[in-house]
């Protein structure tokens, strides 16, 4: 395994993070336990959790994820092996079974308090917020809309407060976000630069994969000129990257069959990208899962790469990834199809 380290801190991490929403919905708390078991096996120190898992997020499932989680902690004795992060559930239709009332101070402490609870630990490494309370271009939406009237408030300041408050209490180490965009995340930066008594935002989790690097537009120069680090997730676009739904029958217990809502990476030319994607790989002896996932991993601006999978095999071939060097040509060649149909899946 390699390691680096979350940005303004000496807590190392493994450059490969396990990531565990399909866990409570594609797998089970024993199928979870052996995920965890075998990642610490290879190395991976870094698990990422939140709140909102499993995904597809279900009322009758809130938080099982982090329960099953909390279970391994207890059967092992191993919390202080692991970097934990998990995140607060921002303001959201679909997630209004969980609470209405976004970032205020009472949501963040009880969420903060919940997932302790759940998680059977004392502390949680790095608290993200999960996305943005306002109406912004997150969550496939490729650009902000001016005209939407927005009735936010500009709380920043008061949520740094809070993650400040907790901090300080023991109950939370570092925090991060979520789905941001580039001026949410210099708000962020620029509070806690102005009240040097306010954490600082150390990490930020978007989407970013062969497929979607609009990361590239803007945040990567924050990324490095702020460091502060992207923990990319999605690195094989809800799996469409591994080649599998390419075939005229989609595996039958695949996220995207489950989940066809699940499409943000399914579209005509987003497929017309991963088939270029696919011919690539095979010419130069590769699985197109692992170049997908190599080529983020060798990314200046990621911390760490947050992998997931539903099966033993595939967690195998992503854990696998860290150990790939991809050449010039493939390098070259992936950056043609990129400028061909650049960005087909936002």
């Amino acid at each position: 395994m390699k390691y680096t380290r979350l940005p303004h801190t000496d807590i190392k991490v493994s450059k490969i993070c396990l990531g565990t929403m399909t866990w409570g919905r594609q797998n089970t708390e024993a199928e979870g336990h052996e995920q965890m078991d075998y990642a610490l096996e290879q190395g991976i120190n870094f698990f990422d959790t939140a709140e909102l898992y499993p995904v597809p997020a279900k009322k009758e499932l809130y938080a099982v994820t982090e329960e099953f989680i909390g279970n391994w902690f207890k059967k092992n004795g191993n919390r202080d092996k692991v970097v934990l992060a998990s995140k607060i559930a921002g303001r959201g239709d679909y997630t209004k079974f969980i609470r209405t009332t976004g970032f205020s101070r009472e949501s963040i402490i009880k969420a903060v308090e919940g997932s302790l609870q759940r998680l059977q630990t004392d502390y949680i490494d790095l608290y993200q917020l999960h996305w943005p309370e306002r109406n912004t271009n997150y969550f496939g939406q490729r650009g902000f809309n001016a005209h939407v009237i927005d009735p936010w408030e500009d709380n920043v300041h008061q949520v740094l407060e809070t993650l400040r408050d907790l901090i300080e209490e023991g109950k939370i180490r570092h925090v991060g976000i979520s789905n941001e965009t580039p001026w949410g995340t210099m708000r962020f930066l620029e509070e806690s630069k102005v009240h040097q008594s306010l954490p600082r935002m150390l990490t930020i989790q978007n989407p970013y994969n062969l497929l979607n690097r609009l990361f590239e537009v803007g945040l990567s120069e924050i990324s490095t000129r702020e460091n502060i680090g992207l923990l990319p997730y999605s690195p094989l676009g809800f799996g469409v990257l591994s080649g599998k739904y390419l075939t005229e029958i989609p595996p039958r217990k695949a996220r995207v069959t489950l989940f066809p809502n699940y499409n943000r990476y399914s579209g005509e030319t987003a497929t017309q990208a991963t088939q270029k994607y696919y011919d690539l790989a095979v010419e130069n002896g590769l699985s197109l899962a692992q170049m997908a996932l190599a080529f983020v991993n060798t990314r200046p601006f990621v911390t760490s790469n947050i992998i997931g999978a539903t099966s033993m095999e595939q967690l195998k071939e992503n854990i696998g990834s860290i150990d790939i060097e991809l050449s010039d040509e493939v390098l070259d060649g992936i950056e043609e199809i990129h400028n061909t149909i650049p960005n087909p899946a936002p």
